[in-house]
């Protein structure tokens, strides 16, 4: 169902190359004439590679509020970053996926830092990994490892327990290419 979310994208992106005008903020900036004027929201998220769905240019630019719109989960884990079982919600990243209509098998993560990290597609499903905004209902700082998280469910199977998943899981996620 693919085109059912890609579509519902689409019409809210308004592929024309520039954000939503519903979605900008007035917003005063001090000046000669004091007249508000409009501005994009912060980017938060930028997804390029194979996809189908753009808003600008050749890749697809979210902001929280976009990004959000998208639907939420929940993963309860414990992880090698936080002492004891940690609730992470945020975006499935099958949503977000289907949502760009992602047509490749690797999906490579990129920090604000540069660190990169590369994801099989199959892992999305097959793990359910999210993409959390927020760590125990609070959002979460670049100084502490936000605001964007690749999360596994690592409790949930002893496989995802390893270094491996481990360096999955980038933080400070900025954007995502899909290869």
């Amino acid at each position: 169902m693919i085109s059912g979310v890609a579509g519902g994208l689409a019409a809210g992106l308004a592929l024309t190359g520039a954000a939503p005008v519903g979605a900008w903020a007035q917003v005063s900036i001090p000046g000669e004439t004091g007249r508000p004027v409009r501005r994009a929201p912060a980017p938060l998220l930028t997804v390029a590679g194979k996809i189908r769905v753009k808003n600008r240019g050749d890749e697809t630019v979210f902001d929280r509020a976009m990004l959000e719109s998208l639907g939420s989960a929940t993963i309860t884990t414990t992880t090698p970053w936080y002492e004891g079982p940690v609730r992470f919600e945020g975006v499935p990243m099958a949503k977000l996926l289907e949502a760009v209509g992602a047509e490749g098998e690797t999906l490579t993560a990129i920090a604000l830092n540069d660190y990169s990290t590369d994801i099989p597609v199959e892992d999305i499903s097959r793990f359910g990994v999210l993409l959390a905004t927020r760590r125990d209902g609070a959002v979460m700082p670049v100084s502490d490892r936000g605001p964007l998280f690749i999360i596994y469910p690592y409790d949930s199977n002893s496989t995802l327990r390893s270094r491996l998943y481990y360096s999955r899981s980038a933080w400070s996620v900025a954007r995502l290419v899909v290869r």
